[in-house]
């Protein structure tokens, strides 16, 4: 047996390392979205408080049928983590971010009782029991977050909780200039 051919898995180690290395500067929470730049897709989806309401794109627009700014956000009962960005999505709501709940493979009287006893920051919530939407989106879990331009293009996309440092990072300057684009037109 050649000597060298003793040494071809310590090479494949080392490889491997120097891969795995490299992607230790990559953001866990920085996963890619093919939507970024397209329109928010297609749905029809019961309201999570009037189960014969149906919800679909054009109700992010506001109530003057001018597009509008929106957050989107994934979230569910059943996610720990959505209980920690729960609070803060209630204080952006006061300050007059439009945020539009998607409540992901949940149950509705369950959803509804989180939202009564921790407080809405939703306009409304669309309840995608099956997760049809989420898949459509290509949600990885709760929370996911999405920012939509006044003509409902997602501009951004957040895995994971928002907080006041994410905010002020990935998604305070934007928002600002999606609305100030918005109130210019």
């Amino acid at each position: 047996m050649n000597r060298l051919t003793l040494f071809i898995p310590l090479l494949v180690c080392l490889a491997l390392g120097a891969f795995l290395y490299s992607s230790l500067d990559s953001d866990p929470q920085e996963l890619p979205s093919a939507l970024i730049g397209k329109p928010f897709p297609e749905f029809s989806l019961p309201d999570l408080n009037d189960a014969e309401r149906q919800r679909n794109p054009s109700d992010f627009r506001g109530d003057d049928g001018k597009g509008r700014v929106v957050l989107v956000n994934v979230w569910a009962t059943w996610c720990y983590a959505c209980r920690i960005e729960h609070h803060f999505l209630n204080i952006l709501a006061e300050q007059g971010v439009a945020i539009v709940g998607l409540n992901y493979k949940d149950d509705r009287a369950m959803a509804q009782d989180w939202l009564t006893n921790r407080g809405n920051p939703y306009l409304f919530s669309i309840f995608d029991a099956e997760g049809t939407l989420g898949i459509d989106l290509g949600v990885y879990g709760a929370p996911e977050t999405y920012l939509l331009d006044a003509e409902g293009v997602i501009r951004h996309r957040r895995v994971g909780v928002v907080d006041q440092r994410v905010w002020d990072e990935e998604f305070h300057a934007l928002y600002q200039q999606l609305t100030d684009d918005a109130d210019a037109r």
